[in-house]
């Protein structure tokens, strides 16, 4: 946001919270969900907005005219000054991003000399791609717009047929992620992220280590099911985390916030990654990392078996340090929280008996992930099991379809992904990106760099370069292949370098207040300064690179990775 970051490009949605730095979060805009479940502390008189509250929208100012008296005499009478509407925002492109992302695909086609390995075809597509992903980043207009633009662009120059352009928008994987915006709603329509999150509140709330324990576990527990981190944190961790620091006198935006909230909101902002990165359907970047990667002949089989397996051991080890290491580097003031297991447990009672939609939500959960992990014996692919689910909840009333057409993120998604899926399809089969690896792996063998410090050297250049970011998904659409096809031509183990990339993915989303949808909600909560973002994404960036490094390295060692 700040630096060069493509703020509109978050594929998952956030919320508004009334605070000074709330602009934040107009990049990421989430329609709101009706269902209302009550606070934790429901007889706290102070009220914030949540992920399912509903917006307000404030109605056209009056303009307040003069009398005009047909009497000169009345010239000296007050007359109220006229309230004149601000003009509206500019419409259209932003000229000075629309000029320089289109100067750099420009500058590549004609001033910049063809490789004579590359075909002509090859090296327009590739201008075409590096002005849209200019575009991404410097935001001439919203994402899907600019994508489109650069689709029509490739069609109208001949540089792929409208058939070629548009295959992508039948990818399996990408229908899967649309699928996935919808099972999150259903998450927080039917109160159930509540409900669960409420429950680890109750059973290890009475100190405030356990009470962070009790959130890390609970998104743990419900990520595979709910594969977007920005929903889960705006729509169940936030109010939650809210609740409890209000309770505790811990207020955004001043010096109570230290108290009890700027500890939680850390510790949880810092766990996300390591959620998220533990399931292949815990984020909607993890399944696009997949396709991306069998498109340069990197096939996992069993993916979401494979991916659990290589992940499990450095995701856990790292769910666990996360909260005792803030603990100790960012203490909060308040260490016992004793009341909150006891007001839990008045939120359950209020929220009453598990409902019959909650119960649909939990079988039709547990349905699409036994497809996902035994899919593949079974000859069901994993988009089929995840339409299965949905069809369900449709045919039960859990979600209408009304709830799926107001899932803009979802369909968003949709377009600009399979733009770019499409696109950087197209360079793989055009040679383009077996051009660059090969460039790149004649720079690192001048070096005379092993595959393991060049996986490292790859690795680490992937992860920092997200500073310039504020998309994962984003990151991985422009970076992803480019990136692994290094790997490959370094000699690093093609499902290794894959995997690892990936998890990187998810472990990047840190780092800053812009990296990712969830850090723009977290942030914008009022409760953790900048400086400390900053500081403490990169101190955790460290730790989290330790964990999985040390940890993986014997791990994957073990499953025959390499």
């Amino acid at each position: 946001m700040e630096s060069l970051a493509l703020g509109s490009l978050s594929t998952t949605p956030t919320f508004s919270l009334p605070t000074t730095r709330s602009a934040l979060f107009h990049r990421f805009p989430y329609k709101p969900i009706s269902k209302s479940p009550p606070s934790i502390f429901p007889s706290h008189s102070r009220s914030f907005p949540t992920l399912r509250s509903r917006s307000l929208s404030l109605s056209r100012p009056h303009i307040i005219r003069p009398i005009h008296s047909s009497s000169q005499n009345d010239t000296a009478s007050t007359v109220p000054p006229t309230n004149l509407p601000s003009p509206p925002p500019p419409r259209g492109a932003k000229l000075l991003p629309f000029v320089i992302s289109i100067s750099i695909g420009l500058i590549l086609r004609f001033l910049v000399p063809k490789p004579v390995e590359v075909s002509p075809q090859a090296w327009q597509l590739l201008s075409i791609f590096l002005s849209t992903i200019a575009g991404l980043v410097l935001s001439p207009l919203p994402v899907g717009a600019w994508a489109f633009l650069g689709l029509t662009t490739s069609i109208v120059t001949r540089t792929l047929a409208f058939p070629t352009a548009f295959a992508a928008f039948t990818n399996e994987v990408i229908w899967l992620i649309v699928i996935s915006f919808f099972f999150a709603r259903g998450f927080v329509k039917t109160g159930l992220g509540d409900r669960i999150a409420t429950y680890f509140v109750k059973w290890l709330g009475k100190s405030t280590l356990g009470l962070s324990y009790g959130l890390t576990f609970s998104e743990a527990l419900i990520a595979p099911a709910m594969p977007s981190t920005t929903a889960r944190a705006g729509g169940v961790f936030l109010p939650i985390i809210k609740s409890l620091s209000l309770s505790a006198g811990s207020k955004p935006g001043d010096c109570s916030s230290k108290k009890l909230g700027s500890y939680l909101i850390q510790s949880q902002f810092q766990s996300a990654g390591n959620s998220s990165a533990l399931f292949l359907t815990a984020a909607a970047q993890n399944l696009l990392c997949l396709k991306l990667a069998e498109e340069l002949g990197v096939i996992i089989s069993s993916p979401w078996v494979s991916w659990f397996k290589a992940a499990c051991v450095p995701a856990l080890v790292a769910l666990l340090a996360t909260p005792l290491i803030l603990y100790k580097l960012y203490p909060p003031e308040v260490k016992d929280t004793p009341d909150a297991p006891a007001m839990a447990a008045k939120k359950l009672k209020q929220l009453g008996p598990v409902t019959r939609n909650e119960w649909i939500m939990v079988g039709t959960m547990l349905l699409a992930v036994s497809l996902w992990i035994f899919g593949d014996a079974l000859g069901i692919p994993s988009v089929v099991a995840a339409m299965i689910g949905l069809s369900i909840l449709l045919l039960l009333g859990v979600l209408d379809w009304d709830d799926c057409l107001s899932e803009k993120s979802a369909w968003d998604t949709l377009s600009w992904f399979a733009v770019l899926v499409g696109m950087a399809g197209q360079l793989t089969n055009l040679g383009i990106v077996t051009w660059m690896s090969d460039s790149v792996a004649k720079c690192l063998q001048s070096f005379s760099l092993s595959w393991p410090a060049a996986f490292g050297v790859l690795q680490a250049s992937y992860f920092l370069i997200h500073y310039l970011f504020a998309s994962q998904t984003g990151h991985v659409g422009a970076l992803y292949s480019a990136f692994l096809a290094m790997h490959l031509a370094a000699g690093v183990p093609g499902v290794l370098a894959a995997l690892a990339l990936a998890y990187n993915t998810n472990l990047f989303g840190a780092i800053t207040h812009y990296s990712s949808g969830q850090a723009a909600v977290y942030y914008g909560a009022g409760y953790i300064d900048l400086p400390d973002v900053f500081k403490m994404g990169f101190t955790m960036a460290l730790v989290n690179a330790i964990i999985w490094g040390v940890t993986g390295t014997f791990w994957w060692k073990f499953l025959g990775l390499y």
